[in-house]
């Protein structure tokens, strides 16, 4: 039950901490649009970054059990770890609040008539959110470990996260950074403890598959 917990907490860290930049990309999209535009942006947006998850977590899913995949997807998650680290120097949570505050108002942001399409802006969204989708659901899979119950959780609170959230977590972020510097240290050490099972683990790791070692059972509950 403790497990679950802390495997629960970690999922709500990472979900919040990696929702920065979806909501850059879909604010900064959004607010270069007319604003009548505006709203269809951000709910197609939303709705675009929940679809990439749902097929990313499937993909994962299938793949986290294939011999050798675990010490890839470890060298993933540190890079997810540096990419955030970047971000957060940035102040990328900032640039993501103001974002959304424009996309929102009306008066602010790109205010003429309209001279970029829908279509132009969520192109835009999809091919920016790939990306990020992926990261989302690495580090949720990665927690997750195999338990099918926790990834759906993780998944459904970054798309409801997302998708009546938004703003408010940028806010969040911004006026305590303290917590962005927590979810990084909670993500590597999740890449951490990720790259140890993908290399010593009896029945997925490189070094027994490689005949380095015989590896140990790292499954859980060992």
């Amino acid at each position: 039950m403790m497990d679950l917990m802390l495997d629960a907490g970690k999922i709500i860290i990472a979900d919040l901490i990696l929702s920065g930049d979806n909501a850059l990309i879909i604010g900064m999209a959004a607010a270069g649009l007319a604003p009548e535009l505006r709203k269809k942006a951000i709910l197609y947006g939303m709705v675009i970054a929940a679809l990439l998850r749902i097929v990313f977590a499937v993909i994962a899913t299938t793949l986290l059990g294939i011999p050798g995949i675990l010490f890839v997807g470890s060298l993933l998650l540190f890079w997810v770890c540096w990419r955030l680290f970047v971000e957060i120097r940035s102040g990328v949570d900032e640039q993501a609040e103001h974002a959304m505050e424009d996309a929102e108002n009306p008066e602010a942001g790109y205010t003429g008539p309209p001279r970029r399409t829908l279509a132009s802006a969520l192109i835009s969204i999809t091919i920016a959110d790939v990306s990020m989708s992926l990261d989302n659901v690495l580090a949720v899979a990665a927690i997750a470990d195999g338990n099918t119950n926790m990834l759906i959780f993780g998944l459904a609170l970054a798309i409801l996260l997302m998708a009546f959230a938004a703003t408010l977590i940028m806010k969040l972020l911004t006026n305590y950074p303290w917590i962005s510097w927590l979810g990084l240290i909670v993500l590597v050490y999740v890449a951490a403890e990720m790259f140890y099972r993908g290399v010593f683990d009896a029945s997925t790791g490189i070094g027994p598959m490689m005949g380095w070692f015989e590896g140990y059972d790292l499954s859980k509950g060992h």
